[in-house]
């Protein structure tokens, strides 16, 4: 199932939330390589994971982690303009209309179900928030990822090489995205939409246009 947690939110769910970080640390420091931060517990964070992000998280039957995304607002700090404004010609990409999405992680083993659920979550989130638009900064193997997903993003601005060749994109929100991403996950969108209220409350997914 989806969950939408803040950061004081992950202590009520302690099992999810150290397979959470140790899986981050297994994506992003073993198999790519990253020049991440890992503590003593095995656990990938940096310093956004302590500005009150929302995470995304596709959480298994046993309470662990199948997924994640973290989600913060352009409008404060942001890796994106703190580490990637490059990517954007060097100015700031600043908007409460926009934000932006991080560490999308999966699991060893996730199937490919999961990714879909993530950008379904990342639809449900904006459309509950009033946001348009989310940022992300990707490299070329994502980019494949998001096609066969459906949801490509408009890309901004790309640099480097090779390995080191990364992009910033823009995924437009509306509600036939979302309906699009239940398809592709295989969830009923009023299961979805359950979800949502579970953890966000009762408004209404809003309705923007694309």
């Amino acid at each position: 199932m989806l969950r939408y947690l803040t950061s004081p939110q992950l202590a009520d769910y302690p099992k999810l939330s150290a397979t959470m970080f140790a899986d981050r640390t297994a994506q992003f420091k073993t198999r790519l390589g990253w020049d991440v931060t890992v503590d003593a517990t095995g656990a990938e964070r940096d310093a956004y994971d302590d500005k009150d992000p929302t995470y995304i998280v596709w959480q298994r039957s046993d309470g662990s982690h199948g997924g994640s995304m973290r989600f913060m607002p352009t409008t404060a700090p942001c890796m994106l303009n703190d580490h990637f404004a490059h990517l954007n010609k060097g100015a700031p990409l600043q908007s409460p209309l926009i934000w932006e999405s991080t560490r999308f992680c999966l699991a060893p083993g996730a199937p490919a179900e999961v990714s879909a659920a993530l950008m379904l979550g990342g639809a449900e989130l904006a459309l509950a928030l009033g946001v348009s638009e989310v940022a992300g900064v990707f490299d070329a193997r994502m980019l494949r990822i998001y096609g066969r997903l459906g949801w490509p993003p408009r890309v901004i601005g790309t640099a480097g090489e090779g390995r080191g060749k990364v992009s910033l994109g823009l995924w437009s929100i509306d509600s036939a995205v979302r309906l699009r991403m239940c398809a592709k996950a295989g969830i009923a969108p009023r299961l979805s939409e359950l979800w949502r209220r579970r953890s966000l409350g009762d408004a209404p997914v809003l309705a923007l246009a694309g």
